[in-house]
């Protein structure tokens, strides 16, 4: 196993996966950190199944030529369909983010919850026992939101073009009374004060973030790779799309000018 200063990876599909990397950086200060957005490829929501699986093992495989010593899958669309077949062949701690059915089920006091996703993560066989397993007893409203992902892809957080996908994409969950939303794609809490608007006041909104850093937290703990120095860790980024263009949306979601290197 790798030693305890080693880095931990973490990708997406493209720059979503920021929201992720940020709950693990409040979590883990003294952890160094690797990003691999996936932009060439982005979105995965409606590619094929075998070519998700392709592109998760190649950046995978990347991480481990970097000496990694955990990897988080980033993507709902990647944990969907590829997670179980990275577990199988990779030996190295894997955790990975997916919808938060289960606690938008206890909380939900309408009984009617909404999950927001990609297509792909809404078809898989994933989700599927997600929503037998944890959904019971509660009425589990899907709704697939193509485009949402490219706009925050292009920084488009707040236009009107953007606003009008959510309201149309929540409508229909909120007519049917739906009291919890989950975001099941890591792009969509960049858009979470337009979605709250959208909303209303009395809907609880849920991203799973923070729960996959707490869980990759214990996962390090468990397996003595945690590192707790006091000198705070770093973040090394890569991208398999335009580094100009990707560098300029990803500095504006992290909050500050970073460095973004072409995937190999």
């Amino acid at each position: 196993m790798p030693a305890a200063e080693a880095a931990i990876g973490v990708f997406d599909s493209g720059v979503g996966g920021l929201s992720v990397l940020r709950e693990v950086r409040a979590a883990l200060p003294a952890e160094h950190l690797l990003y691999v957005a996936d932009s060439g490829a982005a979105p995965y929501g409606d590619r094929p199944a075998e070519f998700i699986l392709e592109r998760a093992q190649a950046i995978v495989a990347f991480f481990l030529e970097q000496n990694i010593k955990a990897i988080v899958v980033a993507c709902n669309t990647a944990t969907a369909v590829a997670i179980q077949s990275l577990r199988a062949r990779y030996p190295v701690p894997l955790v990975a983010i997916e919808p938060a059915v289960k606690p938008a089920a206890a909380q939900s006091r309408s009984g009617v919850i909404g999950i927001l996703a990609t297509s792909q993560t809404l078809a898989s066989e994933n989700f599927s026992r997600l929503r037998e397993r944890y959904g019971q007893g509660v009425r589990v409203l899907t709704q697939a939101c193509p485009g949402l992902v490219e706009q925050v892809e292009k920084g488009e957080l707040q236009g009107e073009a953007t606003q009008a996908m959510v309201a149309g994409y929540l409508a229909p969950l909120l007519a049917q009374g739906a009291d919890t939303i989950v975001l099941g794609c890591t792009h969509y809490p960049f858009l979470l004060p337009i979605i709250r608007a959208a909303a209303g006041q009395g809907v609880a909104v849920i991203d799973p973030a923070q729960a996959v850093a707490r869980e990759l937290r214990r996962r390090l703990e468990s397996g003595n790779l945690h590192c707790a120095g006091a000198t705070p860790g770093t973040e090394r980024f890569w991208t398999s799309g335009a580094t100009d263009k990707v560098a300029t949306v990803m500095a504006k979601l992290w909050g500050k000018e970073i460095t973004v290197h072409l995937l190999p």
